[in-house]
């Protein structure tokens, strides 16, 4: 199965699910989604006029996780309160968005996005999007396990287990 997230810049957010669930068994790989453009590259992604989000596309056994628990940590790992930034990302390409692939997920983030708001955010409201994904598109190659290839290299200061 897939699980389409997106939490700042997508570095970071690759970065944290394969330190947590690679012994799970997931994959990762970090592209574009939500956006008007066909195929769009970097260059075009960051200016942030093509409405893509920076997102990580995770393939799952769901006998080995479950969507739920990827969802949960997803709202763990990042910020949901601020609109369309993470930290010094700004923009709406990286904004918070939870992009689903069927209605299971759909009603499975919806239920995860009010528990977390009751539990963790009862005082700012959650503004990630729930909304269906459309095509992924790949970031360049450079881009795939950057900050694993890069240890020294940027790492959104907003990426970190808040509870």
């Amino acid at each position: 199965m897939k699980a389409t997230f997106a939490a700042g810049c997508f570095w970071g957010t690759e970065h944290i699910f394969n330190k947590h669930f690679k012994d799970q068994g997931i994959t990762t790989k970090v592209g574009y989604i939500g956006g008007d453009l066909e195929a769009p590259s970097y260059k075009q992604v960051k200016t942030g006029t093509t409405q893509h989000a920076e997102g990580c596309e995770i393939t799952f056994d769901p006998s080995k996780v479950s969507f739920e628990t990827l969802t949960e940590f997803f709202y763990k790992m990042h910020d949901p309160t601020t609109l369309n930034y993470q930290g010094p990302d700004i923009g709406t390409q990286y904004r918070s968005a939870i992009f689903y692939h069927d209605e299971t997920q759909k009603e499975t983030a919806e239920i995860v996005t009010k528990k977390i708001q009751e539990k963790h955010y009862p005082d700012a409201k959650i503004v990630t999007e729930i909304v269906p994904a459309t095509t992924f598109y790949d970031a360049e190659d450079y881009h795939q396990f950057y900050l694993e290839n890069n240890p020294e290299g940027y790492a959104c200061p907003t990426h970190y287990l808040r509870w």
